[in-house]
């Protein structure tokens, strides 16, 4: 499992200085970043490769507020893999306490916007993403 730490800014939040609602999904669109990153994927060498990734799909589950300077976790996993999408299950936590699930579709897409099989040597990394989480 990927593990990112992010801090709370004033900009995070709202005017209670609660973190708003679309601020979870920055923080893990970071988490899944830099997880593919990490697992030495080249989102900008795949682009002029004419692959991009989109999400197509979000389910999202906010549990408790995180709040004005706290450090949060932004934790990532590859839950499953097809030949053209793959699936992220992502968190977010303070210490031990589950403030924000997410389950993430991803599809990899060609500059047309078509569907495009995923490359074998990026299967690979995210075989690897898999296998270590």
């Amino acid at each position: 499992m990927h593990k990112l730490s992010v801090r709370v800014y004033y900009e995070d939040t709202d005017f209670g200085g609660v973190v708003y609602y679309a601020n979870y999904l920055k923080f893990i669109e970071r988490g899944r970043t830099e997880a593919l990153r990490d697992a030495g994927i080249d989102q900008v060498a795949l682009k002029n490769d004419g692959l991009v990734f989109v999400v197509r799909r979000l389910t999202a589950d906010y549990l408790s507020p995180a709040r004005f300077d706290d450090v949060l976790t932004v934790n990532t996993r590859v839950s499953w893999m097809k030949r053209a999408s793959l699936g992220m299950a992502q968190s977010i936590t303070r210490g031990s306490e589950i403030l924000f699930t997410a389950d993430v579709t991803i599809a990899c897409m060609n500059i047309e916007g078509r569907p495009a099989r995923l490359p074998t040597e990026l299967s690979r990394s995210f075989v690897d993403i898999v296998q270590t989480s």
